[in-house]
């Protein structure tokens, strides 16, 4: 299973013992559909009321604290009662009970006579005392005691909301007074002061632990959802509003964590409105809704944000006695087990493993990444996943995916609404994802906020609300800015590359290169090389500065120091992340250092490896994010390893692999010069760029690469020659005779550039008009077959 439930409480394991020990026959009755004991409320602290019948039929209610793990016994009734709710204070002095006054049989010999079918009553328990009728009424009641957010001493005042199954809510102020012997009681002022919270209502939710009430009010074609939060200072106040447009006509009143009726909560979830609020700590907040449909077998859902709508379609959201009380908790109310909930890594990773959608793909992978904060051994095992799964996701790639969602998970903790700037998925939208979902955005208006205490959750909420009011379209970073920089930037001609900006632009480079974590001796495993990558580290220091200020619009509030740290760790992060990619897969086909001999062929472990080199550049490219220094060179060197000589130039020739100078270097030096080395030799220096080749061919001492540089040498020379005015060529006779005259003039014409300055080559001497008279003698003598001396 995915969800791992760890029992914190079982009803019969728990209570069972001390009921049998109390010599109660309820601890014998265990059928599943038993009603001799069951839990109907989880307070805040923990701590569990459960009810059970006596051997008179007599109606008991206990308590059970999960933090002591004992029971003890709160109060008893005499009769056979059906207990709808019960709460309990913080300072466990007061008892608040709701029931039917009699069971179906009295029921029917009482319809003649003038008495209420249900009561609430309070009920003074340290000790057990007076009791007081709080509502006598033939509607259904439940009932709940509030709890101090934040601990603090005992209180001399509780809080008890009423709500009733005619739409209404009420809050009670109950005022205790200590005497003497330890007595605690109710001070006796007449009746309770009471105010109303809610009225009109439809639906309600109540948050414990955050000690919200959400509640729904229909109004003409829409609805309004409004919550009202409840303070430490006894004080409360409405501090949402927001319309949804959702039909709640002719709908009974649905509540939702107010205890657990066993009964009426199932006849209710069937003419009630199916919804539930989620909230997150990220300040976050959801409506979900079940709404009916004409077609059979489909199930509609409406999801509301509060700062976006979308509706989709999506499974069913089962209605039943599963509840989540406490945070991270699962109620299982028929059964009276609360358990732990948590996220089963194992069972995660195996739903990534094994699951053929690319949906559920989608899901385990940011859960996983999001939920266990990124521990080596997962790390290990979902690069492992993702490098056997290239080519079986469609809908995303998953490189692209566990790249931005680590970095989102890494860096959006540190620093308030980072979250709601930086990209945390690389798909633009989820249409396609999840097969049968489709979603429509629409910017609405947003909900008002008046509160008190802006703390916590709703100062969150206020915040994303603010962003989303007064942000650009796109709040989360774009990288078609940067991409379309990068390109501008990559062709401009080199002596413009000295400019103060671009200065600026490789002094960023330089500082995420200084701030990447420091490479272990492990690291050494992948042998990536120290080389300087003129477009890889404009790309890096492109970044930084984007990035920069994107956040800088943003997060004023954050200041400049704190932002370039930010930013210098996402992007270090994001080669670090490259290179743990890189490491594991490495150490998975256990390969070494040698791959990059070039003396014999690549292993089918070096083609797994180059591969998925091959796919982390795809991914890179559309993100358009920076590679780590040496990526280039080492995917090369794997290529000429791995690939026929026509799949290499091909790739070489469509940008799959650059040529770099440190692999080009080493390939002309190591490589001897049989037939096949040198037309692969031949192959590679007459694709590279100029500026490349004029560093890297002297390392080749063949006549082909003579002949090579001759050839362009002449052509670049006679191109240059185009926008330039030059005198009449003066003949000159060069030490070897030659007697062909098209070949004097052509020699001729070269010195006399070469005397006007016109120089290409200014660092190889031996490149000159005498140089290509030689060549030109070589390749006619051996063209025709003659010895050349």
């Amino acid at each position: 299973m995915l969800l791992r439930l760890l029992p914190q409480f079982e009803l019969w394991r728990d209570v069972g013992p001390w009921l049998a020990a109390r010599g109660s026959a309820a601890a014998a009755d265990t059928s599943e559909n038993s009603s001799a004991l069951y839990v109907v409320n989880v307070e805040r602290n923990g701590k569990i009321i459960y009810t059970w019948k006596g051997n008179q039929r007599n109606t008991h209610i206990g308590l059970y604290d999960l933090q002591t793990k004992q029971n003890e016994h709160l109060y008893m009734f005499e009769k056979d009662l059906h207990i709808i709710s019960c709460s309990i204070n913080n300072e466990r002095t007061l008892l608040a009970v709701s029931f039917r006054q009699y069971t179906e049989q009295e029921t029917a010999s009482q319809l003649l006579q003038s008495v209420s079918k249900y009561l609430a009553l309070l009920i003074e328990i340290h000790p057990i005392n007076n009791v007081r009728v709080l509502k006598a009424v033939d509607s259904c009641i439940r009932v709940q005691f509030l709890y101090p957010v934040e601990d603090r001493s005992a209180s001399t005042e509780s809080r008890l909301l009423l709500v009733s199954e005619d739409k209404y809510i009420e809050l009670f102020d109950i005022r205790v007074v200590a005497e003497e012997e330890h007595r605690v009681v109710i001070q006796k002022s007449g009746q309770l002061p009471r105010a109303k919270v809610a009225d009109d209502l439809v639906w309600a939710q109540w948050d414990m632990m955050e000690q919200r009430l959400f509640y729904i009010v229909p109004k003409e074609s829409k609805s309004t959802l409004r919550c009202v939060q409840f303070y430490p200072d006894e004080n409360f106040n409405s501090i949402l509003e927001s319309h949804l447009d959702i039909s709640v006509n002719e709908t009974q009143l649905k509540l939702v964590n107010f205890g657990y009726d066993y009964c009426q909560d199932q006849d209710v979830a069937s003419k009630s409105l199916n919804l539930q609020v989620f909230t997150s700590k990220a300040g976050g907040l959801c409506v979900c809704c079940s709404l009916a449909s004409d077609t059979p077998d489909e199930i509609m859902y409406s999801i509301y944000f509060l700062h976006k709508g979308e509706d989709a379609r999506i499974d069913r959201l089962q209605t039943c006695s599963i509840r989540s009380p406490l945070v991270s908790t699962a109620l299982d109310c028929r059964a009276g087990n609360l358990y732990a909930v948590s996220i089963t890594d194992s069972a995660l990773l195996q739903l990534l493993q094994k699951s053929k959608q690319d949906s559920e793909r989608l899901a385990a992978l940011h859960c996983a990444l999001l939920y266990f904060q990124h521990t080596e051994d997962l790390e290990m095992q979902i690069i492992r996943w993702i490098s056997e799964n290239l080519s079986t996701c469609h809908s995303f790639d998953p490189i692209q995916e566990f790249i931005i969602a680590s970095l989102y998970c890494r860096m959006c903790p540190e620093t308030q609404n980072l979250d709601k700037l930086l990209p945390y998925t690389s798909l633009l939208d989820w249409t396609g994802v999840v097969p049968g979902v489709m979603c429509a955005t629409d910017i609405i208006s947003l909900p008002m906020l008046d509160f008190q205490n802006s703390k916590g959750f709703w100062e969150k909420l206020n915040s994303n609300l603010e962003s989303v009011k007064y942000a650009e379209p796109h709040l989360h970073y774009q990288n078609n800015v940067l991409r379309r920089e990068w390109q501008n930037l990559s062709e401009e001609r080199e002596e413009r590359r000295t400019t103060a900006y671009l200065r600026n632009i490789f002094e960023n480079a330089k500082k995420v290169l200084s701030h990447l974590d420091t490479w272990d001796s492990e690291a050494r495993l992948v042998p990536l090389f120290e080389e300087e990558d003129y477009q890889q580290q404009l790309l890096m220091g492109l970044m930084v500065a984007q990035l920069k200020d994107h956040l800088m619009r943003h997060l004023q509030y954050v200041g400049k120091k704190k932002i370039d740290q930010i930013v210098l760790d996402y992007v270090a992060n994001l080669l670090n992340l490259i290179h743990r990619i890189l490491k594991e897969v490495w150490r998975r086909y256990q390969l070494h250092s040698r791959v990059f001999c070039f003396d014999e062929r690549g292993s089918a472990g070096e083609f797994a490896v180059f591969h998925i080199m091959s796919r982390i550049l795809e991914a890179a490219n559309g993100m358009c994010m920076p590679l780590p220094p040496g990526f280039h060179t080492l995917h090369l060197g794997l290529g000429v390893r791995c690939l026929p000589l026509h799949t290499l130039l091909h790739y070489i020739d469509n940008g799959v692999l650059q040529l770099t100078e440190t692999c080009v270097r080493k390939l002309l030096k190591d490589l001897d010069d049989t037939e096949q080395n040198e037309k692969l030799k031949f192959s590679i220096v007459t694709r590279l760029p100029e500026a490349l080749g004029q560093k890297v061919r002297q390392f080749w001492n063949h006549p082909i690469n003579e002949n090579l540089i001759a050839r362009n040498y002449v052509k670049l020379l006679l191109e240059k020659l185009e926008n330039r005015q030059c005198s009449r060529p003066i003949p000159e006779r060069f030490s070897v005779p030659v007697e062909f005259l098209p070949l004097n003039y052509l020699t001729n014409m070269l010195a006399e550039i070469e005397n006007q300055g016109v120089h290409l080559y200014e660092k190889q001497d031996h490149v000159n008009a005498r140089f290509i008279e030689e060549m030109a003698l070589k390749h006619t003598m051996t063209l025709l077959g003659l010895k050349y001396s």
